[in-house]
C-alpha cells in the first residue's frame, strides 16, 4: 500500500519544504561550488533548493526537472528568474545530453525513485568530467524527527502501518548506503556528512496541521485513515511530542548528504 502523494506544492512547503530549505544552505555552503557554473536540479519538487541554489551560488544557468505538473507549477511561481528553466521530467530518464552541467544536485529525492541505481547513473551521465554530483536524504530511520515521531505513534496503534514507515521503507537513506552506491557507480572524492536543522514549531497545531495536506507518506497516511483513527494518532503524538511550558516543540531534522566527482571522460 503506497500513500505517496505530490501534487500540491503549498501543502508540501508547510510539511518539509520549509525544513528542506535551511538544509540547502548547509548543503551548498558544504560543496562550496565556485560562481558562473552550469546546475541541475534533479527532481525539484517546489523549487527549494533551486531557490537557494540562485541565492548561494551565483550560477551561470540553472536547470530544473520532476515529474510533477504541480510542483513544477508552485517552483515557477517562487523562483521569477529568467535564467531559471524547469520541465517535466524523470530522475530515471534526465531529458538532457551528456555531460551538459558541472553541478548536479538532488535533494530529499533519491529514495523515491524506483531504482536509485539507475537515477544516480543519470546523474552522473548528464555531468561535466571533473564535475560534482551530490544529493541529501532524511535519515528517516533516526533523526527526522517530525516524521520519526508520527511513525512510531501510528505503528503502535496499526502494526500495518510499519509497511510505510520511511525508515524501513528506504535502506538507502544511510549514510554508508549512499557511499557505497556513489563509489560503486565510480565517482571519486565521496565524502559524506549530516546536516542538522532545528526545527521548531509554535504549538502541536503547528506540527499536526502539515501532516493533513496529504503530501507525502506520512500525510497520505494520516489522511487515508478514517476520522476516529486520525484522532487517535492525533492524540497519541500530543502524548509523545516534548513541549515546553509554552506549548512550542523543538525537534531536529537530520539530511545525509553525500557528495563526489565524476572523473571519466
Amino acid at each position: 500500500m503506497n500513500q505517496d502523494t505530490w501534487a500540491a506544492g503549498e501543502k508540501y512547503e508547510t510539511y518539509v519544504g520549509r525544513w528542506s530549505r535551511a538544509v540547502a544552505d548547509v548543503f551548498l555552503e558544504w560543496l562550496a561550488c565556485p560562481p558562473r557554473l552550469s546546475w541541475l536540479d534533479v527532481g525539484c519538487g517546489t523549487g527549494a533548493l533551486s531557490r537557494k541554489i540562485l541565492e548561494n551560488c551565483s550560477p551561470r544557468s540553472l536547470h530544473g526537472v520532476d515529474p510533477s505538473a504541480g510542483f513544477l507549477a508552485h517552483a515557477r511561481n517562487k523562483v521569477d528568474d529568467i535564467g531559471v528553466v524547469f520541465s517535466e521530467g524523470s530522475a530515471e530518464s534526465i531529458p538532457f545530453e551528456a555531460k551538459s552541467f558541472d553541478v548536479v544536485v538532488s535533494g530529499l529525492v533519491l529514495n523515491f525513485v524506483p531504482n536509485p541505481r539507475e537515477g544516480l547513473a543519470e546523474m552522473d551521465r548528464v555531468t561535466r568530467p571533473g564535475g560534482t554530483v551530490a544529493v541529501y536524504l532524511w535519515d528517516y530511520a533516526d533523526k527526522m524527527e517530525l516524521i520519526r515521531y508520527f511513525w512510531d505513534a501510528a505503528v503502535e496503534l496499526n502494526p500495518q502501518a510499519r509497511e510505510l514507515d520511511e525508515g524501513l521503507r528506504f535502506p538507502i537513506c544511510n549514510q554508508d548506503a549512499l557511499c557505497a552506491l556513489f563509489k560503486d557507480r565510480g565517482l571519486e572524492q565521496v565524502e559524506a556528512r549530516n546536516i542538522d536543522v532545528p526545527t521548531k514549531f509554535e504549538n502541536f497545531d503547528d506540527y499536526w496541521t502539515p501532516f493533513l495536506g496529504g503530501q507525502g507518506p506520512a500525510p497520505g497516511y494520516a489522511m487515508g485513515l478514517k476520522s476516529s483513527a486520525r484522532d487517535g494518532l492525533r492524540e497519541l503524538l500530543k502524548q509523545r511530542l516534548p513541549a515546553s511550558s509554552d506549548g512550542s516543540i523543538s525537534l531536529i531534522a537530520r539530511a545525509l548528504a553525500v557528495r563526489g566527482v565524476r572523473t571519466k571522460a
